[in-house]
């Protein structure tokens, strides 16, 4: 045992004291950080300039265009903007404080466009020839044609009429979307104008404003955050997958370097091959571990300044940690197996494709299990070694937490999946550390773990 603790704790000094490790730990959240600091700044050096046109209409009911030029206006589009960004940004934390940012303001500028209207018997044929006029600064980016029965229905049982659009090719889709949202408001406002209603009125009665549902927690009361909610397991499940991939990888590779600079011979005079495979599968542990300690730290304290802590289960980290080293210890002893079969990393490759299937299955289902978490495909996956431990965990992250006898029938399945993945590894080591020349396949390796 204490050879086992030696060689896990050089396995994870190594490790942990290379720059290249704590450059590549810090490296996301200074990224984010980075991101958050002058992202807006960023976006804002990249923005388009500020469309400034004109849009041609005509009007044949006399109604629309008055109301168009209200609608249309530069005020009224940013206003539009800022009310959408507002609902968009409503459950986001801390979204109340971007949508009235300046940074968010200014993004995307407001077209600043103006109306020429058009006589009702224009003709049509040739304002549409006009959109592709070669001098452009004469050249309207669009031609409205309001219908003559938009405002006012020929009979009771009628529909109302449109209008048509006609786009010049300078015309793009986020001034052709302002165009679209601005019509449709004014023509909104003259059918009621008309029907003699009072649209402020209208407006007030038809309005019922959503409450935020308030999540009642042994902590107190708080606001729901549902869409929070929702993403979670999908970001469990990026945990998961890249912390194994990138402690995998490590695993992998060192033991592919160890081998065929022939170091690991020297190490097998000391030790037995179980006590170095081992050794080294805690030692990387230690580090994946270290690593998701300071990714969850850093996480939680994002958490608390949104003022969003009492919404994670302090249970769930703890199931997460759980299912961490289970995933780990797992897919781990797996890939250290292949290392000590092949003798470059070029051979790995196609022993390599079973092992990132099985790690691609599970984090591609996670947004679908998330969502429904009770399905009888997710509750069957959660059974179902090595990838159980990706969907219980994305399960218990979703707002429909599984009973807790199938959390730990997932733990017992699991511990039997970690004890099995090792049992191999140890005799793939037995056969393979050694062993030189053409590269294995799955067939061979498992033939090599029933012989050793």
């Amino acid at each position: 045992m204490n050879k086992i603790l030696l060689i896990a704790r050089r396995e994870f000094l190594t490790t942990v004291v290379n720059k290249g490790f704590i450059f590549g730990l810090f490296l996301m959240p200074a990224l984010l950080g980075l991101a958050v600091l002058f992202g807006p700044r960023l976006l804002g050096a990249m923005r388009s300039p500020q469309v400034v046109g004109r849009i041609a209409v005509i009007d044949p009911t006399g109604q629309v265009l008055p109301v168009l030029r209200s609608t249309l206006s530069l005020s009224a589009i940013q206003e539009r903007r800022q009310a959408e960004a507002r609902r968009a940004l409503a459950t986001v934390p801390g979204g109340e404080r971007v949508a009235s940012s300046p940074a968010t303001r200014e993004f995307t500028p407001a077209p600043d466009l103006t109306i020429v209207e058009r006589p009702p018997s224009a003709d049509l044929e040739s304002e549409k020839k006009a959109l592709s006029s070669t001098d452009q600064s004469a050249r309207a980016l669009a031609l409205v044609v309001v219908a003559a029965d938009a405002v006012e229905r020929p009979g009771n049982g009628s529909e109302f009429g449109t209008y048509s659009i006609y786009a010049s090719r300078d015309l793009n889709d986020d001034t052709e979307r302002a165009v679209y949202d601005s019509l449709r408001e004014a023509i909104v406002t003259a059918r009621l104008n008309a029907s003699q209603l009072d649209q402020k009125r209208i407006d007030t009665m038809t309005r019922v404003r959503r409450p935020v549902s308030v999540t009642v927690t042994q902590a107190g009361e708080q606001r729901s955050r549902r869409q929070f909610m929702q993403m979670l397991p999908f970001v469990v499940g990026v945990m998961l997958f890249v912390a194994v991939i990138m402690g995998g990888q490590q695993l992998m590779t060192s033991t592919v370097e160890e081998k065929s600079s022939r170091v690991v011979e020297v190490l097998l005079a000391a030790v037995s091959p179980f006590q170095l495979m081992f050794g080294k599968l805690l030692g990387q542990t230690a580090v994946g571990l270290l690593g998701m300690a300071i990714y969850l730290g850093l996480g939680l304290l994002a958490l608390y300044s949104f003022a969003m802590l009492g919404i994670i289960d302090p249970m769930l980290i703890v199931y997460f940690l759980v299912f961490f080293l289970i995933t780990y210890l797992v897919f781990g002893a797996l890939m250290m197996s292949i290392g000590a079969a092949v003798n470059t990393m070029q051979e790995a490759g196609s022993l390599m494709g079973p092992v990132m299937l099985m790690l691609l299955f599970p984090y591609m289902l996670s947004p679908m299990i998330g969502r429904a978490p009770n399905s009888p495909l997710s509750v069957a996956i959660s059974f179902i070694p090595p990838i159980n431990s990706f969907a219980m965990m994305t399960r218990m992250a979703s707002e429909s937490p599984p009973p807790a006898w199938q959390v730990w029938l997932t733990v017992l399945i699991g511990l039997a999946t970690v004890y099995a993945a090792i049992w191999f590894a140890a005799k793939i080591f037995k056969v393979g550390l050694l062993m030189h020349g053409r590269p294995p396949n799955v067939a061979t390796l498992v033939r090599w773990a029933r012989q050793a």
